[in-house]
């Protein structure tokens, strides 16, 4: 098994390494997990901040394969699954761009493409510090606004906004992580209102959680016939802007610990 994970900054990519045993960096010995703070983890919006998160499996200095447009590789290896791990940007567009250019670079086959990080969690049904497995990756305001409504793309005619993920891998990995299966949305702009939260879970009442960059990580997974897989701890409400309602170190211990536990499914599932 050999996936590509991908998170939207440095902190997420550090959560998901410090969950991934034997981290093996390209090129060289394998290097062991040191404990140290994560300074600089992103906020809901993308803005900076301290959190005490998880430390990273390995630091920045730590070589790596170099992708088109400087963004780097890390590769860490865990008993049957070898991981790389890339901090692809915000957002749907750097997300898929990212993806895309470390698929068509790839110096082996993947197996699995993974969007992960943090997210905001609809409260009444995923709590700050949990995890969301998606069971469907949704472009949520990829549409446009008519006088009777929301249309989506699909509506539209123009493609298409929903991924599904392989029931098969989300259930297991739902279940390994103790998080909730439900759809992940995508947004370009995070939900600071109780409006814009009201709307869109009118829109799509069992959603569980919103992020930035599930989406774009699917499409270009989907562009090389590749299974998708998403997963987020929750670092706030959706709903509206609170920054003290943020628990961006909780989340991203949770992210980190998730990891350690999908580690098991991965090494025992084959795509179909």
């Amino acid at each position: 098994m050999h996936a590509l994970v991908v998170t939207a900054v440095a902190a997420e990519a550090d959560s998901v390494a410090a969950g991934l045993t034997t981290p093996l960096p390209y090129p060289g010995p394998a290097r062991s997990a040191v404990a140290s703070g994560t300074p600089g983890a992103p906020g809901p919006s993308g803005s900076p901040g301290t959190a005490p998160g998880p430390a990273p499996a390995a630091d920045h200095d730590v070589p790596g394969r170099t992708l088109p447009g400087g963004r780097t590789l890390r590769r860490y290896d865990a008993p049957g699954v070898a991981f790389d791990v890339l901090a692809g940007g915000v957002g749907p567009a750097a997300a898929a761009a990212a993806t895309a250019a470390a698929l068509a670079t790839a110096e082996r086959p993947y197996s699995l493409v993974v969007s992960a990080g943090i997210g905001g969690g609809f409260p009444l049904a995923a709590p700050v510090g949990s995890l969301v497995v998606a069971d469907a990756i949704v472009a949520a305001d990829l549409g446009a606004q008519t006088p009777d409504g929301w249309l989506s793309v699909e509506e539209l005619g123009f493609g298409r906004a929903v991924h599904l993920p392989p029931a098969e891998l989300t259930a297991r990995a739902a279940e390994a992580t103790g998080a909730l299966l439900a759809p992940v949305l995508t947004v370009s702009t995070v939900t600071g209102t109780a409006g814009r939260a009201s709307e869109l879970l009118a829109r799509h009442p069992l959603a569980g959680a919103e992020a930035m960059e599930g989406f774009g990580v699917a499409e270009a997974a989907a562009a090389h016939g590749l299974p998708v897989l998403e997963i987020r701890a929750v670092s706030n409400p959706v709903g509206p802007r609170d920054r003290d309602a943020w628990r961006i170190g909780d989340a991203l211990a949770a992210l980190s610990e998730g990891f350690q536990r999908l580690v098991p499914v991965l090494q025992n599932w084959r795509h179909r």
